[in-house]
């Protein structure tokens, strides 16, 4: 069986902890798109760890987890990963890489920071992770395959002169930076190839089998629907597709074999970076609510840049868990919430003067007003709840309406940053 776990809006919704925890269930998980341009937080009995290419699944011993074809994958962070969870007593993991997974080169993260520093305040909010530049070679067949790296090293050599003739014509005229030296970055590559030797497999054939067998795979998606280059805020989105719909691709199985998706909606809402943020909450009442969110506060577990907050935006969240097809969602940080008096919850975006309750283009988004609808709060700490019937009753009044108006399932329930604060329902 096959499930997939996808974030509704904007990311950092959660997805790791819910990754974390249903991987206890699982045989494979995979992460099947992104880069190290975001993480996933996880708390467990071994500590806080923000994951930002290793899937979610590593702190268990059964599973076996795997870097799909679909990954901007970058070998020196991926190092970093695995020797932070070396150094603070965490088992080594299972780990496979696909062997059609492209590499991302330092070249990657330069083009990022040189366009960055040309758009001087258009930026589109990288995190200077060069994941755009990855996926535009991806796509523009320039891209280094991991299988490529041990190939002849002559057919590579030649392969990597002909991409530096390219990219050194745009950094020096384009960017007046200093050409890449050829034989600097053939070592890099050269050096990409030991330090990934020991995980790079045939993933497809894994599943394969895998899928006969009978196991359980999760897919593991990055950020959320609204970072999606096609259905997001474009063009202030991520250069991948962050569907659940895409993991057939970017991990190789079958659509018609995920039987199962999760959709994570958090109780509030928040962002990283820019882009279009309808709900969005600004001054005193915005610190208050970053201070108390998440595990320490919301800020970004790759960046550290102060995450923007605002309330439930269920407009987005609608549409965010049609697009992902959700078959249940996890509603996650409710307990981040318990401080408030009352709450509100976006219903509807006014648009030159009209209502609606469909998530528009980013063109007409840029001109929508919040239309908000306001419940009573709780008032109590729920961390430690659960049982459902336990919840305070207006706690329960803001699940239930969340659910009524997505029109999906909430049959989990974050109320706490561990992986045993958890509601099922």
């Amino acid at each position: 069986m096959i499930k997939a776990i996808v974030g509704s809006c904007w990311g950092d919704e959660g997805k790791g902890k819910i990754t974390d925890m249903m991987a206890a269930d699982s045989d494979v998980v995979i992460r099947y798109q992104g880069g190290s341009n975001a993480g996933h937080t996880i708390i467990n009995n071994y500590g806080k760890f923000a994951l930002h290419q290793l899937p979610s699944g590593v702190f268990y011993g059964h599973i076996t987890n795997i870097i799909g074809n679909g990954v901007a994958l970058d070998p020196g962070k991926l190092m970093k990963e695995l020797n932070d969870l070396k150094e603070r007593g965490v088992p080594a993991p299972k780990l496979l890489i696909s062997d059609r997974t492209q590499v991302l080169m330092p070249y990657h993260i330069l083009f990022d920071e040189c366009e960055e520093a040309r758009l001087a305040g258009k930026q589109f909010g990288s995190t200077k992770s060069g994941i755009a530049p990855f996926y535009s070679d991806k796509y523009a067949k320039v891209g280094i395959q991991v299988s490529e790296l041990y190939d002849d090293e002559t057919v590579l050599h030649e392969k990597l002169h002909g991409i530096l003739t390219q990219k050194n014509a745009i950094l020096t005229g384009l960017y007046n930076h200093e050409p890449l030296d050829e034989d600097v970055m053939f070592a890099k590559l050269i050096e990409y190839r030991e330090l990934l030797r020991p995980f790079v497999a045939d993933t497809f054939e894994f599943l394969c089998d895998a899928r006969a067998a009978g196991k359980t795979i999760l897919l593991e998606g990055q950020l959320g629907a609204l970072k999606d280059p096609d259905f997001g805020i474009y063009p202030m989105v991520t250069s991948s597709n962050t569907l659940a719909g895409y993991g057939t691709v970017g991990a190789g199985v079958p659509p018609y074999e995920i039987q199962e998706i999760v959709s994570v909606v958090k109780a509030y809402s928040s962002a990283v970076g820019a882009g279009e943020f309808v709900s969005e909450l600004f001054g005193g009442e915005a610190e208050e609510l970053r201070r108390r969110g998440g595990d320490g506060g919301e800020y970004g577990a790759t960046t550290g840049r102060p995450r923007r907050v605002g309330w439930l935006d269920l407009v987005a969240s609608k549409y965010g868990c049609r697009l992902q097809g959700a078959t249940k969602v996890a509603f996650t940080v409710l307990d981040v919430l318990g401080y408030l008096d009352e709450l509100k919850v976006c219903v509807g975006y006014e648009i030159d003067g009209k209502v609606t309750d469909k998530f528009p283009t980013t063109v007409k988004l840029k001109h929508a007003k919040p239309v908000y609808k306001t419940l009573p709060g709780w008032k109590c700490e729920i961390r430690g709840i659960r049982d459902y019937r336990d919840l305070p009753e207006n706690c329960k009044k803001y699940i239930e309406f969340a659910e009524e108006y997505i029109g999906i399932h909430i049959g989990m329930i974050s109320n706490g940053p561990s992986r045993n604060d958890i509601i099922l329902r």
